[in-house]
């Protein structure tokens, strides 16, 4: 009998909705999954907020990023990013990237270079695979495909845990 795995722990900020509708539907979708196979990974999400709370990570988990900007193009100006410093600063807390496997962006194609800019400038900065990038609040093919991308990441983070120690 296969082991329960742990479950996909996910931070996001969501400035318009778009992200918490997303990660919800990760979250309905690893719960239908579940209900299938036992051993399938539930997904477990942690809103960052203007609350000022201190978040440290302990286990690995996945980031979900929208995209702001500071207008512009995105190359040679508006490439700036202006909602999500809370996410940033929660990475960098008592040095959280270390158990965070990846970034997911999220933003309108409609800006061009700009979308999923931040998860971008994010996986430089902390030096991070961007895992994926989904349109708005994203649709059922992209929450199956990141569900099954965030479980073949977090498997190999926890492989590459496990040969450390």
């Amino acid at each position: 009998m296969e082991k329960n795995l742990a479950p996909i722990k996910i931070l996001f900020i969501s400035i318009s909705g778009n992200t918490r509708s997303f990660a919800q539907k990760l979250v309905q979708h690893s719960q239908t999954v579940h209900q299938a196979d036992s051993t399938a990974r539930l997904v477990e999400t942690i809103e960052i907020g203007g609350d000022d709370q201190f978040i440290e990570m302990q286990q690995p988990f996945a980031v979900l990023v929208p995209t702001y900007l500071g207008g512009g193009n995105g190359i040679n100006n508006g490439n700036q990013e202006i909602m999500t410093n809370e996410m940033r600063e929660t990475l960098a807390d008592n040095d959280n990237y270390h158990w965070c496997y990846g970034v997911i962006g999220s933003g309108n194609r409609n800006f061009n270079t700009q979308f999923g800019l931040t998860a971008k400038q994010y996986a430089v900065q902390f030096q991070i695979p961007v895992i994926d990038f989904y349109e708005m609040r994203g649709t059922q093919d992209d929450v199956k495909r990141i569900y099954q991308e965030l479980n073949d990441f977090q498997l190999q983070f926890e492989q590459n845990l496990s040969e450390r120690h």
